[in-house]
Parts: C-alpha cells; structure tokens; sequence
C-alpha cells in the first residue's frame, strides 16, 4: 500500500509529499521547498527516512528547499533530463543531480516510481505514477492546470500532457497535486475529467483560448 503525507508550507500553499510504501522506512520528498525543519522534524517523527527527492519541475517555489535537505540527508535529486538541460538552476545541486528520462523507474524501499514528463508548464515538467497514483507539481491541479505563460512554457504541450499521456491514466487514479488551489486536496482522475474546466475542454483551440484568457 501507497504511503502519503502531504504536507503544505509557504505563501503559494505549496503541497510537499513524503512517498513510500506502507510499513517501509524509506521515503521520497516531492518538491521540497519553503519550511525544512518542519519537514525533517515530519520524517524523524513518522519514524522514516529520506532516501530520496524528486522535482515535478524547477521553479523555485518546489526547489528552494533542496539545498538545505543536502546538508543532512545524502540522497540524490531526480529531475526529468529536459528540465535539466533546460534550467541552469539545476546545477547547483550536481553533485547529487540525477537526469531521468519518459519511463524511468526508480526504487523507494519496495515502491517503484515511475516518471511520466508532462511538458507545458516547464519543459520538463513531470509527474511521478506510483500505486494508484500521480504526484502531479504543477501540471494538474484540482480543478485547475498549471500555468502556460511562463518562460520554458507550452500550451499545446500542457494540452497533450492532460488529455493524451495523463489521458491514458484509469479513472481511479488518485491526484496529488503540487499546490492547495483546489475544493479538495487529493482528487482522483475521474473527478478531474467531470469537473477540471481544462480537461472539459477536448480540443486544442478551445483549450488555448480558456487557458491563456487575460486573468485579473
């Protein structure tokens, strides 16, 4: 069974998750950023331990927080290989910078992670497919999708992403999304398909024209 804890520190309401599997010490840190030493206080107090981190992408409201994880916690940091040769950023944590291609699987205790990149937001945003669930950063959020107007961002990208590689995905998959901008916390793709304005819309132009609209 899948272990979750989702956590949420910072001004943007940004949701960090500690991954594992059930009943197994090890764990992995989506996104760390903002509020460390709640975080390593949450590991040490569930009675886990780090053994790794992974990026959805490399903004700095779902990185920030890396540096400081590296000072007391040898592990290393996955990133899609896209992001990578895309954001210099990325650099600064090269000594524990691991570049991880669409499919890529790696090992936390007995779970498996399985990267799925979700270009659009960034481009080499990713989502991370694990016992029945994604941890989506900022590609899909409840109700929402992440954002095309950034550098490095791609609306026809992010269309594809939510409709055609996360379109493949069951119904029941669970969504744990990368910031609290939503009705719920966890959704489930099912929800998301009847719900989310952005999977509602299924073709490419009425799609562009509801997600780069002018917002106040």
């Amino acid at each position: 069974m899948l272990y979750v804890r989702q956590l949420t520190y910072g001004p943007m309401k940004n949701f960090i998750h500690l991954v594992g599997a059930e009943g197994a010490p090890e764990v992995a840190v989506v996104d760390p950023a903002w509020d460390m030493p709640s975080l390593l206080k949450e590991v040490e107090r569930e009675g886990k331990r780090l053994s790794a981190i992974v990026l959805t992408h490399s903004h700095e409201d779902h990185v920030n927080g890396v540096p400081e994880v590296l000072k007391v916690c040898d592990v290393p940091v996955y990133a899609q290989r896209a992001e990578v040769a895309w954001n210099p950023r990325l650099q600064d944590f090269a000594g524990a910078l691991k570049a991880v291609s669409p499919g890529d699987t790696v090992k936390v205790g007995p779970l498996a992670l399985t990267f799925i990149h979700t270009p659009g937001h960034t481009p080499g945003s990713q989502c991370l497919h694990c016992g029945g669930a994604i941890f989506s950063g900022d590609t899909l959020f409840v109700d929402h999708c992440g954002r095309c107007d950034f550098p490095g961002s791609d609306v026809v990208q992010m269309f594809h992403s939510l409709h055609t590689v996360l379109g493949a995905l069951s119904d029941a998959t669970k969504v744990y999304p990368g910031h609290d901008y939503g009705a719920v916390p966890v959704s489930t793709l099912d929800r998301e398909r009847k719900v989310n304005p952005y999977l509602l819309r299924k073709n490419l132009k009425d799609f562009t024209d509801y997600r780069m609209r002018p917002r106040s």
